[in-house]
């Protein structure tokens, strides 16, 4: 009866929940967070993954600007008892930011609008833990934390009062850290379908070489952060041939992000 009771309450929980994160604003987070449930074997082991994630985002500081990465990464991760996992993933992100050159001032004026860079390094660490409330249904938590080791820069040229000019725009120090609660339901075939909440934040500090009129940044090194904190996921983990698996998600806000990995579990 107390197990029903529980089963019961944690259910309206679970929907509340659901319902209060997705009907507000929301922000993306770097990378997927997979199903609640390890894929490590349950006497421990270790498993790998490789994935691609397109996330999109919106930072602010005054002015708002929609940002766009493409990220893939390696990870690698070790749990044990269907129940907890910790990992880590190294990747490659490229950035685009858009209109962040454009110009205030009538003065001024620049040969492009949008920030671009490629290819550059970043590290993930995060951990997970899961209950299962009978066969079919369970709910986990994982944290979840990216810093990227280098710098996003891009040169922009153009004209000011006059005269002609170069300068260049840097983003350092970008992080973002999140957590969240899933909800999975297991299906025949061992596909696992998951949904859940989640919050976020991220930070990054930006810099114009040069004091140009009419654009932003010049004035040294400004922070920037996330423009929400909250937001929604969903995926589907199905199992393919011999250890290896396919996981495919989702997170949704005022702007949407989507990836996928296959994994294989040693």
């Amino acid at each position: 009866m107390k197990k029903e009771i529980l089963t019961k309450n944690f259910s309206v929980f679970a929907l509340t929940a659901l319902f209060i994160f997705t009907i507000n604003s929301t922000a993306m987070a770097a990378g997927l967070f997979g199903a609640p449930q390890t894929v490590s074997k349950e006497g421990g082991g270790l498993n790998t993954a490789i994935g691609y994630w397109y996330h999109e985002d919106t930072y602010k500081n005054g002015k708002e600007h929609a940002v766009r990465q493409n990220e893939i990464y390696s990870q690698v991760a070790y749990g044990a008892k269907n129940i907890w996992e910790i990992y880590g993933r190294i990747g490659l992100s490229d950035l685009k930011i858009y209109d962040i050159f454009t110009s205030t001032n009538p003065s001024t004026t620049t040969n492009k609008n949008n920030f671009e860079e490629n290819w550059k390094f970043f590290g993930t660490l995060g951990a997970k833990v899961f209950y299962p409330v009978n066969k079919i249904f369970g709910v986990g938590a994982f944290i979840q934390g990216t810093y990227y080791f280098s710098e996003f820069s891009d040169a922009v040229a153009g004209i000011s009062g006059g005269t002609p000019f170069t300068t260049e725009l840097k983003m350092e120090n970008l992080w973002d850290a999140n957590f969240g609660v899933g909800f999975q339901a297991t299906l025949p075939q061992g596909i696992k379908l998951y949904a859940g909440p989640y919050i976020y934040y991220s930070s990054a500090r930006m810099f114009l070489a040069s004091d140009i009129p009419g654009l932003e940044y010049a004035n040294g090194h400004v922070s920037v952060e996330s423009k929400s904190t909250v937001g929604g996921f969903a995926g589907v983990d199905i199992p393919l041939a011999k250890g290896f698996r396919l996981n495919i998600e989702g997170q949704f806000s005022d702007r949407f992000s989507a990836g996928a990995a296959v994994s294989y579990t040693y």
